[in-house]
């Protein structure tokens, strides 16, 4: 499971340069240091080290986003899920340990947690509704929402 952002405090600072690399990245995560320099006009081997720093400190990640449908995983869903307050943060490590977990984000409103699924099938959505999260202790209720039609996904946000 991937690490949690840190709290907004402990976040650090990005400056101009941060910001224009991670752009660049956000573009095309396999686009060369030496390229993204010399459109940034600064040394690749700055770009190599704040790339470096970004990654390490989790700011970003260079990952190969995939098409779950692509992947004969034809049902994803959105899963809401209203839980005992007292033991959110076991049960959000717990939700988040699940396999078939793509996102989850603990919310204010009306779910405590909101997580996607990515599964196979109908039967698969099943089985982890009602053999995996039913077995959770903590979890009160749950309401599925079946993703119809993908309409939208962007990875290119906050460099402005």
């Amino acid at each position: 499971m991937r690490s949690l952002p840190q709290s907004r405090s402990r976040r650090p600072r990005l400056d101009d340069l941060d910001k224009s690399i991670i752009k660049f990245l956000q573009l095309d995560g396999r686009r060369p240091y030496a390229q993204i320099g010399r459109e940034l006009k600064v040394p690749e081997a700055t770009v190599r080290q704040r790339a470096e720093r970004l990654i390490g400190r989790g700011v970003v990640q260079i990952v190969g986003v995939t098409d779950p449908l692509a992947m004969g995983f034809q049902q994803p869903a959105f899963i809401g899920l209203r839980v005992d307050p007292s033991q959110l943060d076991r049960i959000a490590e717990e939700v988040g340990g699940l396999e078939e977990v793509t996102y989850l984000v603990i919310t204010a409103g009306r779910f405590d947690m909101i997580c996607e699924v990515v599964c196979e099938d109908n039967e698969h959505l099943l089985k982890v509704l009602a053999e995996k999260l039913a077995r959770i202790e903590g979890i009160r209720s749950t309401e599925t929402m079946v993703e119809l039609r993908f309409v939208k996904e962007s990875y290119r946000w906050g460099t402005r």
